[in-house]
């Protein structure tokens, strides 16, 4: 496919001022964003090559890190962008039509969907908490482990002093997993919603912790504050924890899918 298809970025009411809270704005590519509106409702657009976003192409894009990152920033800047000036559905990452005519119709079909979600998120923000879990940092000094019996063997002496390591590691991370649940109940209390992420692993992680629980939060941006600082205590107290806490953010967990696949722009 030659010429253009339509990235969206969000989903915000089509309020007088939009047009202008993303003039100047540059997305994907560095194209200008604009507002394409349908009534009540309107996505944040730019214009892209469609030789990018058709399916083969896009998946190959999808596996070259740089290209994504590039893209994942322009997207969340756009976003950031519009939730400075109203409230914003973030739609997900590659999300593309083929014309403007297309990106209307998905607005159409799904506006009784985005306006009460959009009434239900203004004021809001999201809040994200990562509980890690702390290790004890090296096994139990020879003061702490059991005394050896008389006449037991290296191998056996080996077995026994390792047991008690497991069980020192058993009893941190059962701590650690309550932690985290108090850690939850304090921010939930505090917060209108809440999703829980897949903790992250492999590559995802950063630094030797093991992630324990991941959640995200739709805290009233006026409770902010509040939030955050009972999050903090929560997980204050005890060594084997360390609680992650990152924000304010668009509200990305909590923004309804859109009315129509985001693969419009492949259609035959």
């Amino acid at each position: 496919m030659s010429g253009t298809v339509r990235y969206l970025y969000g989903i915000a009411e089509a309020a007088p001022g939009l047009s202008d809270g993303v003039a100047g704005v540059r997305g994907v590519g560095g194209a200008p964003v604009r507002a394409v509106a349908d009534r009540e409702v309107a996505a944040v657009v730019s214009d892209v090559p469609a030789a990018d976003f058709e399916e083969e192409p896009l998946a190959a894009h999808l596996e070259d890190l740089t290209w994504l990152e590039a893209v994942a920033r322009a997207h969340h800047g756009v976003v950031d962008a519009v939730a400075a000036h109203t409230t914003v559905l973030p739609l997900r990452l590659a999300t593309v039509y083929r014309d403007d005519a297309g990106v209307r119709a998905m607005l159409a079909a799904g506006r009784a969907e985005f306006l009460p979600r959009l009434a239900r998120l203004a004021g809001h923000v999201e809040w994200g908490v990562k509980v890690f879990f702390v290790p004890p940092a090296t096994a139990p000094p020879a003061a702490s482990a059991p005394p050896a019996e008389e006449g037991l063997s290296p191998g056996r002496s080996y077995l026994r002093t390792r047991r008690h390591e497991r069980h020192t590691w058993d009893s941190a991370y059962r701590e650690a997993l309550a932690a985290a649940e108090r850690v939850h109940t304090a921010a939930r209390s505090r917060a209108v919603e809440h999703t829980r992420h897949r903790v992250q692993q492999g590559p995802l992680v950063q630094g030797p912790l093991e992630n324990i629980a991941n959640h995200a939060y739709l805290v009233a941006a006026e409770m902010s504050d509040a939030f955050r600082a009972a999050v903090e205590e929560a997980a204050a107290g005890t060594e084997v924890v360390h609680a992650e806490v990152t924000g304010p953010w668009a509200p990305y967990s909590f923004a309804a899918a859109p009315a129509a696949p985001g693969r419009e722009a492949s259609a035959g």
